[in-house]
């Protein structure tokens, strides 16, 4: 035998999936319940009480009825003989007076035509009458137990033998049926995980602060509604209102920040102090409700399992009710019974009685009126299923209530699980809401930020950059701590990889600030910052994938004057939309743009009457458009390099102020038409470094104002006498080309002061070159050179001299009259060095402090 306990297991789920049990879920495990004990109690009953006790219908009878007209009284002797465990036998005699005819008792070996004899006297009739109390059938104990359980698997109906069976196996197929989807492999995992991150959202820390920090901004706004606007001053502007962002510019427009005149400060409610080990545990959180929401919402399953379930259950309670109900008349404590052993037993008929007739009966209605329940609450649920879309889940009343009005709304099977949760109690779901919302995440975020990144900290990370400024760099955070703001003799300020980063109305304190970094940063700003920025920011790096992460506010910098973008420009989607607004921009003086363009943007038109520099570094891609440079008058500066230019581009030579033009790293072979350049009277340096250029072309001497050129990695053979031409030239670069000669004209460029020609193929140097008495710079290493003459003694002003690379053998001694001349100026093998006398190197290991100048 099995205990009730062992059987209500099977109805018994996990206490954490009781959050899932809707209240008709667990009324009807209830009643499961109760009708196992039903069918237990039955079956119990049944194999310890059940029985049935027969008693033969004698011939008598029968002939009685076949003969009315005879009289007379007649003994119906039977004999009752109970069976049971551990009872005793026992005969019982019984006497009735229905029959006319009396039957003598007679023995089962004698023909049933003895049976009837002639009666003897009256007073013997009246004696045995007197003597006997029943009527005997002459069946021994064995024969009173065959037929008894010969008549009780044929008189009884099916149903009175196996109704508690029944019952138990209807009542566990409605048992599984309800907590099938919690056994499923493919629901079960899902449910599973669900239910352990439901309890974590419950139980963490974090949710309890972020709703009661939401009821403390609810009061503080409203505080704030009484006391008026007064009590947030904002910083006021130098400049007028023009150039303020538009409602569709990404901004923070409501800001929980305020400040005071004497310390601008952030009031924080102290429910926001949340422990380094719960902030952990809540991220981990946020990370694990995000992956589960994109794993639960690709399918339904779960749902649809459920619905099948429940329609299971209920055609499982029609086809009970139906069956059912036809079997309650058929339960009868009397039965007729006719076993067909009349060649053993001596008799055709019996008549039986069933003693568990009454009780299975009353059970019987019982079972149908729980069954009944059962149906009812079966369709109830399929009401609810079907009333509303359960695929679909809105948070609007959390939003409404919180301040987290960025909740999203789930469907599919996260949308089910979250409406069966609220038929347990809502505010589970509302909890776990704070986990699904952003806003939510980046304030814990802050919050732990602003733990790890405090003050000190932030002072230990500043350093000097290469112009001797205050530099902070803050590299993938979450977002941009607090106390940034509080270094207020910050002059550079660079942001890379965050993502969340927001500049409050704090950073106004930071009166030093003129540059900032937004690296892969699309910062947003509130509108008090905004207005400082707008004001005092000089500089400002952009570096972005697409071009959708240059915030907005970008382009109304109205008092911007360097502004560099570092990116994609020029992909199918983006096509350049990104800079329609420079037009703000009516200070900016510098503008650097570092992507793939195939064309000069035309929005770069709408700076040029104030654009002084213009500095375009492709990433190979080749520049075909260049017709919007011709609008461009006033820049002095042009680099256009990386462009894939095979020839100087004629818009260039409209640009009548221009003073320095480099295009390095194209595929420039010819430079015929450098002519042109005779226009640009302002141009005094030429770059043409790291091109495909084979000779240079006599007339560059019509560029009678060039100061600096430089045409190192090229694929020159020779100088033309041309170059030397250029009177005020003072810087000439054409290393690293094939150059085996330095002219002896070099001797006309009085006023050159910095001469490169390293890797080359020079073997000698000529006389006249130590007439540039103002050389500052030499380089004219990685060449053949095996001598230095002794005239290198008259350039006075040489601080740096390269000989390393050579076939020298030793150095000349007067080196040492070049009085600017020291060591660290002097770039040749350590053996060479040795070569000089002892007072030559005193005199270059001397220390000085004349800065060493470099040209490149």
């Amino acid at each position: 035998m099995f205990t009730l306990a062992e059987v209500a297991s099977l109805n018994d789920i996990q206490p954490t999936y009781r959050i899932l049990k809707p209240w008709w879920d667990v009324f009807m495990d209830y009643l499961a319940v109760v009708m196992l004990m039903v069918a237990i109690f039955a079956g119990t009953m049944q194999l310890t009480k059940d029985q049935v006790v027969c008693l033969p219908v004698l011939q008598s009878t029968v002939n009685s009825k076949a003969q009315p007209g005879m009289s007379g009284k007649a003994d119906f002797t039977t004999v009752e003989t109970t069976t049971g465990q551990g009872e005793d036998m026992s005969m019982r005699t019984v006497s009735f007076e229905s029959a006319s005819t009396v039957t003598p008792n007679v023995h089962l070996s004698r023909p049933a035509s003895d049976q009837f004899q002639p009666p003897e006297s009256g007073q013997q009739l009246k004696k045995e009458q007197k003597d006997s109390s029943g009527r005997k059938t002459n069946l021994d104990f064995q024969q009173y137990v065959f037929i008894n359980q010969m008549c009780y698997h044929l008189a009884l109906p099916w149903y009175s033998k196996y109704f508690p069976y029944l019952v138990l196996i209807h009542t566990i197929i409605l048992i599984v049926s309800s907590n099938f989807w919690f056994k499923y492999p493919k629901t079960c995992s899902k449910i599973e995980h669900f239910v352990s991150i439901l309890g974590k959202c419950f139980e963490s820390p974090w949710t309890t602060k972020a709703l009661s920090e939401t009821a403390c901004e609810d009061s503080e706004e409203n505080k704030q509604r009484l006391t008026g606007a007064q009590s947030l001053p904002k910083y006021v502007s130098t400049s007028s209102d023009e150039g303020s962002p538009s409602a569709n510019t990404a901004m923070i427009t409501k800001s929980g920040f305020k400040f005071s005149a004497d310390k601008p400060m952030i009031e924080v409610p102290s429910v926001t102090i949340l422990d380094k080990k719960d902030g952990e545990q809540a991220k981990a959180l946020f990370e694990k409700v995000r992956k589960f929401r994109a794993h639960v919402e690709d399918s339904d399953l779960i749902y649809k399992l459920y619905v099948g379930q429940t329609i299971i259950k209920t055609v499982k309670f029609i086809f009970i009710l139906c069956y059912t109900a036809n079997f309650v008349n058929t339960i009868s404590f009397e039965h007729i019974c006719n076993p067909k052993v009349e060649h053993l037993i001596g008799y055709t008929q019996f008549e039986c009685t069933h003693n568990m007739a009454y009780m299975l009966k009353k059970l019987l209605i019982s079972y149908i009126s729980l069954i009944c329940v059962y149906g009812f609450i079966c369709l109830y649920t399929l009401f609810w299923l079907f009333r509303i879309p359960l695929k679909e889940y809105s948070f609007e009343k959390v939003r409404e209530e919180s301040s987290f009005s960025d909740i999203p709304d789930v469907k599919n099977d996260f949308a089910f699980l979250l409406h069966m949760v609220d038929q347990y109690d809502q505010l589970y779901s509302k909890r776990f809401g704070v986990f699904l919302s952003e806003v939510s995440e980046n304030k814990l975020r802050e919050i732990s930020l602003n733990h790890e990144w405090t003050f000190e900290k932030l002072r230990q990370h500043v350093s000097r950059n290469a112009q001797d400024k205050q530099e902070l760099h803050l590299f993938m955070l979450s977002g941009v701590p607090d106390a940034v703001f509080d270094l207020t003799d910050l002059d550079v300020l660079k942001l890379e990889l965050i993502p969340e980063a927001k500049i409050p109305a704090k950073i106004s304190q930071m009166t030093n600030l003129q540059e900032l970094h937004l690296c892969h940063c699309p910062a947003k700003v509130e509108q008090t910052a905004f207005s400082f920025l707008r004001d005092h920011l000089r500089c400002l790096h952009v570096k972005f994938t697409d071009v959708a992460e240059i915030p907005a506010w970008v382009y109304l910098l109205k008092n911007l004057r360097e502004l560099y973008l570092i990116g994609n420009l020029n992909s199918e989607n983006n096509k350049m939309i990104g800079l329609e607004s420079l037009r703000e921009l009516r200070h900016l003086k510098i503008l650097y743009v570092k992507s793939n363009l195939t064309k000069i943007p035309p929005n770069i038109t709408d700076v040029a009457p104030h654009l002084t520099k213009l500095v375009i570094l492709n990433d190979g891609t080749k520049l075909v458009v260049l017709n919007s440079l011709k609008k461009m008058t006033n820049v002095a500066e042009l680099e256009l390099q990386n462009c894939e230019l095979e020839r100087i581009p004629h818009a260039i030579f409209s640009l009548s102020n221009l003073q320095e033009l480099d295009l390095k790293s194209n595929s420039i072979r010819t430079i015929e038409e450098i002519i042109s350049f005779q226009h640009l009277k302002r141009l005094t340096c030429l770059k043409l470094w790291h091109n495909k250029i084979v000779n240079i072309p006599s007339s560059i001497t019509h560029i009678r104002n060039l100061e600096s050129l430089y045409l190192s990695n090229n694929k020159l053979e020779s100088l033309p006498a041309a170059v030397f031409s250029l009177q005020k030239l003072r810087c000439l670069d054409v290393s690293y080309n094939s150059i085996a000669l330095i002219p002896a004209e070099i001797g006309l460029l009085q006023n050159l002061q910095h001469f490169y020609i390293t890797g080359n193929k020079i073997d000698t140097l000529p006389k006249q070159l130590f007439k540039c008495v103002k050389l500052r710079t030499l380089c004219l290493g990685q060449n053949c050179i095996t001598s230095i003459p002794d005239k290198v003694s008259q350039l006075l002003q040489l601080t740096h001299l390269e000989l390393k690379g050579n076939c020298l053998e030793y150095l000349p001694a007067t080196l040492g009259q070049c009085q600017l001349l020291r060591k660290s100026g002097l770039v040749v093998e350590d053996h060479l060095f040795d070569t000089l006398p002892s007072k030559v190197k005193e005199m270059l290991n001397q220390d000085t402090s004349i800065p060493f100048a470099n040209g490149i």
